[in-house]
């Protein structure tokens, strides 16, 4: 049995160890962790956790030399001597040493995997990984599972950095909310039930266009479960392979339902070879990603509920089910709510779509919890553009932005806009904002100065209708913000309500 010393610190690294690693409350487990330690820190053991986990990051790595320390001194550990909360207490310990361990070869293995694309890379050295947990006590097959889900853990911390840039705390917050739809918000029950479940959890992805869903739905994509083939030394297929994604307002109407499911030969004029659509493309644990889901037919909506309902569909002009494994998640920038209220939207599609929703937020709500968030942005931006770091190329577009653009210029293009403003500024031309303004003519009106003063009278009074206090609501929200985004955000209305409020005549 341990000792009570020893079972309140194990408590302390579970505890830890299971924490969501973007939330402030793994931060401050790891500060509590590092604050109970007692043993004294060998200078060997410290240099082994800091080239192996986040060295920047030096409660963990305090934390990491105590918890070898302590299985030292229950070496040679065999889980199977224990019992009750000792053994679970003692397993995550290990898990949580051994996780830490290997890092570096998740880590370059993720980057391996980028570069080979579809082709699965080696990696050796998850048997490595399955004999130490093996020799400790643990059956193979789980130590097999324990792989599959450290490559998972390490791609999605991966990903959520590299691809989901910022620090502002509505940043923070989509990271640890994507961390949570991969891995739910207790990574013990995932691995002991979840794992293989997670397809049946649909995510809904909102937020105004260029925000960034893409990004956060291939965040998603490529941190499935994959599991590890240990007769081969590698995993069983690549993670590019995982994120299928399809623009639902890219097609017609009638192509819709094709590039679903696909064809077969001959199912209409012009399908003259068969074709395979994106949920026969899906791997098992794979993702679907259907952006602008808010666009969709009715008829196309019934046809996605029977799938994620039934798990199976049919090609046009097939007959025979084919079975769907993987997950679903959807995008729109659209006031579903709305959409629901006039029936464009089915109730019980939505409520299939939505075992999570979750909100990419703007890059004006970014700034203002953040200003120095575009410095960052446009340093990713250029490094990206540019294939490599440029300093001086950095400076001179944050200096060109600053001197172009108006004060607390609203960017309605979100993301995506700012990296087109960073592209316009390396070919030589200030970029100077959105060219529609996206300002009515009549903003600057004698009548519109006057709403502000006269509103509050006007409401005591009893003297507006609905329609003139929603409309006087929307008008000061834009003349506040400049974007119909930003109105339909705070007034939680859709852009084109927003802007027939602002531009109709009272």
């Amino acid at each position: 049995m341990l000792s009570s010393d020893a079972r309140a610190f194990f408590r302390e690294v579970a505890a830890a160890a299971f924490a969501n690693p973007f939330s402030e409350e793994r931060a401050r487990r790891d500060r509590r962790l590092a604050a109970t330690l007692q043993t004294p820190r060998d200078p060997a053991q410290e240099a082994t956790s800091s080239s192996s986990a986040d060295s920047a990051n030096p409660e963990l790595d305090a934390a990491l030399s105590a918890v070898r320390a302590e299985l030292d001194r229950l070496w040679p550990l065999d889980l199977n001597t224990l019992e009750g909360e000792d053994r679970h207490l003692v397993e995550v310990a290990l898990l949580f040493d051994t996780f830490h361990v290997f890092v570096p070869e998740f880590d370059a293995l993720v980057t391996r995997q980028l570069e080979a694309g579809s082709r699965p890379v080696k990696a050796t050295f998850g048997l490595d990984v399955v004999r130490r947990l093996v020799e400790r006590g643990m059956s193979p097959e789980r130590a097999a599972r324990f792989v599959g889900i450290f490559y998972q853990m390490r791609r999605a911390f991966f990903m959520a950095r590299e691809r989901l840039k910022g620090q502002s705390p509505s940043m923070q917050r989509l990271r640890a909310r994507l961390w949570q739809a991969i891995f739910t918000d207790d990574l013990a029950r995932y691995e002991a039930r979840l794992w293989d479940r997670m397809e049946d959890f649909s995510i809904f992805l909102i937020g105004p266009t260029g925000s960034g869903k893409g990004a956060a739905a291939s965040v998603l994509g490529a941190s499935s479960w994959i599991p590890f083939d240990d007769q081969a030394g590698r995993f069983a297929l690549s993670f590019s392979d995982l994120f299928v994604p399809l623009n639902l307002s890219q097609f017609p109407e009638t192509l819709i339902e094709s590039e679903l499911f696909g064809h077969k030969k001959g199912a209409f004029t012009g399908a003259i070879e068969a074709h395979e659509g994106v949920f026969g493309r899906c791997p098992r644990h794979g993702v679907i990603f259907l952006d602008e889901i808010g666009e969709t037919s009715l008829p196309t909506q019934i046809k996605l509920l029977r799938v994620l309902q039934e798990r199976v569909f049919v090609p046009v002009g097939g007959h025979e089910e084919q079975r769907f494994e993987g997950r679903v998640v959807a995008a729109t920038n659209r006031d579903i709510g709305q959409a629901r209220e006039e029936g464009r939207f089915r109730d019980d599609f939505y409520y299939r779509l939505c075992s999570d929703v979750i909100e990419v937020p703007s890059l004006a709500e970014r700034l203002r919890e953040e200003p120095a968030e575009l410095k960052e942005l446009v340093a990713h931006s250029v490094e990206r553009i540019l294939g490599q770091p440029d300093e001086g190329l950095f400076r001179e577009v944050v200096a060109s932005l600053g001197a172009s653009l108006p004060e607390g210029y609203a960017w309605p293009g979100n993301v995506r806009e700012l990296e087109q403003a960073v592209r316009r500024t390396l070919l030589g031309a200030p970029y100077r904002g959105d060219l529609r303004q996206d300002r009515p003519q009549s903003l600057d009106t004698p009548e519109l100065s006057l709403v502000a003063a006269e509103l509050g009278a006007r409401i005591d009074a009893g003297a507006l209708t609905m329609r003139e206090l929603q409309q006087a609501y929307c008008r000061l929200l834009y003349a506040r913000s400049g974007t119909y985004e930003e109105v339909a955000r705070q007034a939680d209305i859709d852009r084109r309500t927003a802007r027939r409020y602002i531009e109709d005549e009272l």
